[in-house]
């Protein structure tokens, strides 16, 4: 997933595609969320993880941001398009198909493609540029769930459409 991803980015980047990262970050003592977090939200608290500025929030060095790359600030849920200003960027700059890949395949990527679609964009998920905690989960996600609101194709196939 991440040799596949880090490949697909600089393919993009060298067919001048606008590449954006979207890191989850929270505030030390996770202030954003409610009291009673529940569900995954539970588990990055229980977990102290994704806390801004700490090492568990930092994107890795091998997808870090490039010269020209945008780093969409404000995620605080699953939803990329929830809590930033992701959608205000994309129509500012005339983008309309969106390509996903990241983590988790079947909660981050699923709801982001989901937003994406019904925003209006053509969304097109890497099926080989995401992973999940579990096969089962994301080999249904991407069985059942991805072609309903995207076209899911693989880093190859993609970088392919580029050239």
């Amino acid at each position: 997933m991440l040799a596949n991803t880090a490949r697909v980015v600089e393919v993009a980047r060298a067919a001048g595609v606008t590449v954006m990262h979207a890191p989850i970050t929270f505030a030390e003592g996770y202030n954003e969320l409610g009291k009673h977090p529940y569900g995954i939200l539970k588990g990055v608290v229980d977990g102290g993880v994704f806390v801004k500025g700490t090492w568990g929030a930092a994107i890795i060095d091998e997808l870090a941001p490039a010269e020209g790359d945008i780093v969409i600030e404000g995620k605080r849920g699953l939803d990329t398009f929830a809590s930033t200003n992701l959608d205000f960027i994309l129509r500012s700059k005339g983008i309309t198909t969106i390509v996903l890949g990241g983590f988790l395949t079947n909660c981050c990527v699923e709801s982001t493609m989901r937003s994406g679609y019904e925003n209006g964009y053509q969304v097109v998920t890497l099926s080989d540029c995401v992973a999940a905690t579990s096969v089962e989960e994301h080999d249904n996600a991407i069985a059942y769930d991805y072609p309903m609101f995207s076209t899911p194709m693989t880093a190859e196939e993609f970088s392919s459409r580029l050239s």
